[in-house]
């Protein structure tokens, strides 16, 4: 209510002589609410038609977080890694469900590769169910496996990957926990989709909100600025979705894997958690635009921003707490340490500005003075160039044409009196 009490402040400033009544502000506000509502309605349902699309761009992170977390549980050479890994315990799980006689022919499917890779996977499953003193004479035991396969198995043992097929389908394809839970997170995916394809009119919307109380100069910074503040949204979402999110999730999966706990996540939680935080993101990234056009409005400038830069750390450091969707310090300083570079970045930016306006203020008094001279007489051009001449060649007026020591003719002088003794 603060902030919209300083906009109708801002509105009646600019246009004093035809000052709004307050119902005016308010029927200009529900206009643009309504604009905002309708927009993202009809961007909600376009997007609801590809929410098995959507569904599927939102889970890649997950993929990515597995991924991650195999390839740390996995030998750094060799032909091994989360993929293969994957299909030798699933074709492990597949041959011990045959009959014996039926293994080979399944086997001959199968490549070179593939036939080893399953026969350390089972080997592997083997030796983690028996004490540790027995696992290194197991592998010795094994006469099938070649000099390479046991150095591959005795790697697996000491890295101790996940040994059951099948985890990383059930990790990807979450579970719900009520029937409608899937429809639902279904029109939540297409709103949040929805907000970030209508960006660019939700914020055009706003500004014509604003724009009656702004000035010329300052309706002209506008539009670049909704350009600009549009392609900062999409650097903020996708610099979310493409590093910090996997970074994030693979971090709590591995420190809750530490401590013993189970990460069965659940697909509602996830995807609340990754729209808001890619969407907090791309928010925080609108911050050289928003002081942008505070810059040019005239409520910020260079010498303000520059002396409260520890204020506005520590601000920044207070909110970026508060609005990430986790309490923890990790993702605190992937919030706040590129909001805090983006303040330097308005910083300069508003000395850039503050320095274009100098040399327009000095071009423009420039030519003012070179329009007075232009203009104006000789006698006058010579009065205004008098103060770029040197002190000692200056003269005054009423001695210029009297000879040094005698005193100018000034008429008829009236008596003067007579000093009394």
């Amino acid at each position: 209510m603060f902030l919209l009490k300083k906009v109708f402040q801002l509105r009646d400033k600019a246009n004093p002589d035809a000052e709004k009544p307050f119902l005016e502000h308010l029927e200009d506000l529900r206009i643009m609410v309504t604009r905002i509502v309708i927009t993202l309605l009809i961007t909600t349902l376009g997007c609801f038609s590809y929410r098995d699309e959507l569904m599927e761009i939102l889970r890649e992170p997950i993929g990515k977080v597995w991924e991650i977390h195999s390839a740390n549980k996995l030998p750094k050479t060799g032909p091994i890694n989360a993929d293969t890994w994957e299909k030798a315990k699933e074709g492990t799980e597949a041959l011990a469900h045959l009959p014996q006689n039926l293994q080979p022919a399944y086997l001959d499917q199968l490549s070179a590769q593939e036939r080893e890779l399953i026969a350390v996977a089972s080997c592997f499953r083997a030796a983690i169910t028996l004490p540790a003193e027995k696992q290194g004479s197991f592998v010795k035991a094994q006469a099938g496996l070649s000099a390479e396969q046991k150095s591959m198995l005795n790697q697996l043992i000491e890295l101790k990957p996940d040994a059951i097929a099948g985890t990383r389908d059930r990790f990807k394809f979450m579970s719900s926990l009520n029937p409608s839970e899937a429809f639902m997170l279904s029109m939540k995916l297409a709103f949040f989709a929805g907000i970030v394809v209508a960006f660019p009119l939700l914020l055009l919307f706003i500004l014509q909100f604003i724009m009656p109380g702004l000035h010329q100069h300052e309706k002209k910074a506008i539009y670049p600025a909704l350009g600009v503040g549009f392609g900062l949204f999409l650097c903020g979402v996708l610099f979310s979705y493409l590093w910090v999110l996997p970074s994030v999730l693979e971090f709590f999966y591995s420190y809750g894997e530490s401590m013993g706990i189970a990460n069965e996540w659940r697909i509602g939680y996830y995807l609340s958690f990754a729209t808001q935080f890619t969407l907090i993101f791309g928010v925080c990234f609108e911050l050289p635009v928003v002081v942008w056009v505070l810059v040019k409005i005239g409520l910020l400038n260079y010498e303000i921003m520059s002396r409260t830069r520890g204020y506005a750390i520590v601000a920044i450091v207070i909110i970026a707490a508060v609005i990430t969707p986790t309490p923890d310090g990790f993702t605190l300083c992937l919030l706040a340490v590129p909001m805090i570079v983006l303040y330097e970045i308005s910083i300069w930016i508003a000395w850039y500005d503050a320095r274009i306006k100098k040399k327009a203020e000095a071009m423009e008094e420039r030519e003012r003075l070179e329009r007075i001279l232009n203009s104006s007489p000789p006698s006058t051009k010579a009065a205004v160039e008098m103060p770029s001449r040197p002190a000692d060649e200056f003269v005054e007026p009423h001695m210029t044409d009297t000879e040094e020591g005698e005193e100018p003719d000034v008429g008829d002088k009236p008596d003067q009196p007579e000093k009394s003794e």
